[in-house]
């Protein structure tokens, strides 16, 4: 099994990286610097933003291309057009990849993408399918999803198969962002007004997400996955409210969540400029995973608990 990886100095690409190595499988990772990895690892420089100057020779006799390279979201982007920011990266840059890939002789290209293409909430008890017809009304989810599309129509064409990943909030030691921000909060034992949500999140923990990656990128062990689009989660929603309770009890804090009415706090909110952000704390956001476990027979290597304990385990070794 011959890989190669964008993305690997990231949040999920470097766990992808260290999973590899557990299989004695040294991926070539394809970077935009080579002094961002480590000194021994086999790695190719790329520059997503000009793929002229990329010798596609690099690729000759890989089977995998593992593509978790992006431009990240942004929540408050200050560029003159942000989907045309995102487009470039997320979506113009990812079909020329394929493209260099597939007249490489690469077999596979898995796609690492976003929930967001499908959107932001769901009714309750109506989870997103791969298949929900939805188009992403923000310039990330937008861009994740031309690029799908454009895989997809490739593969069709090409012969290279193509492997679409849409993960929700992922977390694990190392997450940055708003789940980082929620953790410390809750240790530093501030009172939080959130003890009244009972709203429902999908959310995949860093090992399971890299453990269905990697799953993909071994064609001999998921050839159902060609061409095929995967929803991924834990497999188990959660209230905010229980999220919370469950970050302190990793961190070995007590919970300190008031049951504060949600119809109050989107209302400050909404007045503070904040609503997209409450949204997420307060809505409704899952997805049905159940097509990687029927097709692929993959399930779960951590459930949340476990993985909380990671986070709090890599935070006293940072600190």
């Amino acid at each position: 099994m011959k890989i190669c990886l964008t993305g690997s100095s990231g949040f999920i690409g470097s766990a992808i990286v260290e999973s590899l190595k557990s299989l004695e499988v040294k991926p070539l990772l394809l970077v935009r610097e080579k002094s961002s990895v480590a000194a021994d690892s086999e790695v190719a420089e790329i520059d997503l933003e000009d793929l002229s100057s990329f010798d596609p020779g690099i690729l000759n006799g890989f089977d995998v291309l593992i593509h978790t390279a992006a431009r990240s979201y942004i929540m408050k982007d200050e560029v003159l057009d942000p989907l045309a920011e995102y487009r470039r990266i997320n979506c113009r840059a990812t079909l020329e990849l394929a493209r260099i890939a597939a007249n490489a002789g690469v077999k596979r290209f898995v796609f690492l993408s976003s929930i967001k293409v499908n959107g932001e909430f769901t009714e309750p008890g109506k989870p997103f399918v791969a298949n929900s017809n939805h188009i992403p009304d923000d310039p990330y989810g937008l861009s994740k999803c031309e690029a799908e599309k454009g895989l997809l129509e490739f593969a069709e064409n090409s012969g290279m198969e193509v492997v679409i990943i849409r993960p929700p909030l992922v977390y694990g030691p190392g997450v940055k962002g708003n789940f980082a921000s929620m953790v410390s909060w809750v240790k530093k034992g501030i009172p939080l007004p959130f003890g009244a949500i009972h709203n429902r999140r999908s959310l995949v923990a860093l090992n399971n997400l890299v453990d269905f990656i990697i799953l993909c990128g071994r064609r001999n062990k998921s050839p159902k996955a060609a061409n095929e689009v995967f929803l991924i989660s834990d497999g188990k929603d959660v209230p905010t409210s229980e999220l919370l309770r469950k970050i302190a009890n990793s961190c070995k804090v007590k919970s300190r969540l008031m049951p504060v009415p949600v119809s109050w706090m989107q209302f400050i909110a909404k007045m503070l400029g904040i609503g997209r952000i409450s949204d997420r704390l307060f809505g409704n956001l899952q997805v049905d995973s159940s097509k990687a476990r029927d097709l692929l027979n993959w399930s779960p290597v951590i459930n949340m608990d476990e993985q909380l304990n990671k986070i709090s385990v890599f935070d006293k070794r940072k600190g």
